[in-house]
């Protein structure tokens, strides 16, 4: 196979003569590519309950800056910057990169939740090596659990309102 092959992607047609497990592994490797722009940056976006978060990840020291913030000002919970560092945790990479990301919509749990779901893919973008690793901890899934709608006749969603016998 030339170079130039290797940088043209394929179609399904030029994998139908390969059997079914070369075709997958095929297909893997070519997934199996950095994405980062000129700059050397990954971006991302991640999700959860209401909450929208745009990811860049670029090599670093380790900051994490959220719109424009340290996380430290922006999430002061500890256990909301607990949970942005767990994709970096876990890939055993958190002072090797710096991570700016904006995030709009929900609360601040919703937002560190999308924040660390755009870390998380991101970092599969600058290393895929590390999908394996992030897959398996879960932070790859998009946690699909929003609040449910009010329904008329109901107080909230499902609560009825106060029963009176008379």
């Amino acid at each position: 196979m030339s170079n130039t092959e290797d940088h043209h992607p394929r179609t399904l047609r030029d994998l139908s003569h390969l059997t079914e497990e070369e075709a997958r592994r095929e297909n893997a490797r070519a997934r199996a590519q950095k994405k980062v722009d000129t700059e050397g940056r990954a971006y991302a976006t991640g999700k959860r309950k209401n909450a929208v978060a745009r990811v860049w990840v670029k090599p670093g020291a380790g900051r994490i800056t959220v719109n424009g913030r340290t996380q430290e000002v922006y999430f002061a919970r500890p256990v909301l910057r607990m949970l942005i560092a767990q994709p970096l945790n876990a890939a055993g990479r958190a002072t090797q990169y710096d991570i700016i990301c904006t995030v709009k919509g929900g609360g601040l749990s919703g937002q560190a939740g999308a924040v660390r779901h755009g870390i998380s893919r991101a970092l599969t973008h600058i290393e895929p090596d590390l999908r394996s690793v992030l897959k398996k901890a879960g932070f790859l899934t998009r946690d699909s659990r929003v609040v449910e709608r009010k329904k008329y006749g109901k107080a909230k969603a499902r609560r009825s309102f106060q029963f009176s016998k008379r």
